[in-house]
């Protein structure tokens, strides 16, 4: 797949104001300062089209981006170690869920994980409750380019391990660096045959 366009169409607080359900949705989420505003910025090529923060917990909104005018890439908020208030943080964890559980055109939700830090609880616990919802999701290796192929294979290998012990089936793993576009294009090929689903 190519990205020949990619529009910003809305933000939102409450999922049913969403656009309508008529095309095949991404949504992409992750931990605070996981590097999701750049790796969105790398699959589609356009540099801003998400805002990049070092401030943890910058996005609060569901963010959607019309892309080649065929389907949706939908940028949620982080969850984890943002500077807010518990109650604000119950609201996104709500409305993230509320998206997530009741969006009928979602088609698989991209969960970003740095590959220099090791699985967390609230990784975990996302982690499950995608599963307990039956909510199909691939994981996303991220900042791959910031350690060594060994440290990057020990972390998979952690990964996997770690998942194994609550999980049957693994979901399917991308490993992708957003400095040099690495998965970059087993991405899109995943999001261009998922599509055909739809």
């Amino acid at each position: 797949m190519i990205i020949k366009t990619a529009a910003y169409i809305s933000s939102c607080v409450d999922p049913k104001k969403c656009p309508e359900p008529k095309l095949p949705e991404y949504a992409f989420i992750g931990r605070s300062n996981v590097g999701k505003s750049s790796l969105i910025n790398m699959l589609t090529g356009i540099g801003g089209l998400a805002k990049i923060s070092s401030t943890p917990g910058k996005t609060q909104l569901i963010n959607h981006f019309l892309i080649n005018e065929q389907w949706y890439l939908v940028d949620l908020p982080g969850y984890g170690f943002a500077k807010v208030a518990k109650t604000v943080k119950k609201g996104w964890e709500a409305m993230i869920l509320s998206y997530l559980e009741k969006r009928e055109n979602l088609m698989s939700t991209f969960l970003l994980m740095d590959s220099r830090i090791p699985i967390q609880k609230n990784d975990v616990w996302f982690i499950n409750k995608l599963g307990e919802k039956e909510i199909p999701f691939v994981i996303v290796m991220t900042k791959c380019d910031k350690i060594s192929k060994g440290q990057l294979s020990a972390a998979l290998l952690n990964l996997k391990t770690n998942l194994s012990e609550t999980w049957d089936e693994l979901p399917q793993m991308f490993k992708t660096s957003a400095k040099v576009a690495d998965g970059k294009a087993e991405i899109l090929q995943y999001i261009e045959e998922t599509n055909l689903l739809f």
